[in-house]
């Protein structure tokens, strides 16, 4: 089982089904974990009681939404990948700094125990400035990979990187053999 947690960069959610649809399809199980503002913030992209039941009626099961929830997803409920897509500038930060209170970063600290690949999709618009520092700690952990990113909008937002939702498959499939996808960094 694969576990796909969201995190609150709402512009990119429908992406993020997108992806979680393609790997239903591929044939992976996927266990949804969704961050507190995705659980229960309703935005111009979408209202929180929509993307639950969407991600319910895609996985089968209910998403887990609590840190409580979340802990068991290492010893004890083992995945054998994690994705977190998208994962915000936030969240990065959280995991580059070992900070654990979200469902997600539970999720993410409690998988990494078993040293398993934790598979981060980034979606930030500060990736290029204050959670650069945050990528490149998260570049040197052990079993902690990258969605391949670019620069969605240089002009208009030049400090902010998005990952290519569309190679995430791929991306997971090279994290469970150990490996980068590369390049890291496209060009848009």
């Amino acid at each position: 089982m694969i576990g796909f947690a969201l995190c609150g960069s709402f512009c990119t959610l429908s992406r993020a089904l997108t992806v979680m649809q393609t790997l239903i399809g591929q044939g992976y199980e996927l266990l949804p974990i969704l961050s507190d503002s995705v659980a229960s913030t309703d935005t111009r992209f979408g209202e929180a009681a929509f993307f639950r039941r969407k991600i319910t009626a895609l996985c089968g099961r209910e998403p887990i939404t609590s840190i409580r929830d979340a802990e068991p997803l290492g010893p004890r409920q083992p995945l054998e990948a994690l994705m977190i897509c998208p994962c915000t500038g936030n969240t990065l930060a959280k995991l580059a700094a070992g900070i654990t209170d979200t469902p997600v970063t539970m999720a993410a600290k409690a998988h990494l125990r078993c040293s398993r690949p934790l598979l981060l999709a980034p979606a930030s618009n500060d990736a290029l400035s204050a959670n650069l520092r945050n990528i490149a700690a998260l570049l040197e952990k052990k079993n902690v990979w990258f969605v391949p990113m670019l620069q969605d909008d240089p002009e208009g937002k030049p400090y902010s990187l998005v990952a290519e939702f569309q190679r995430a498959p791929e991306a997971l499939a090279a994290a469970l053999r150990g490996e980068q996808l590369r390049p890291l960094f496209l060009h848009g």
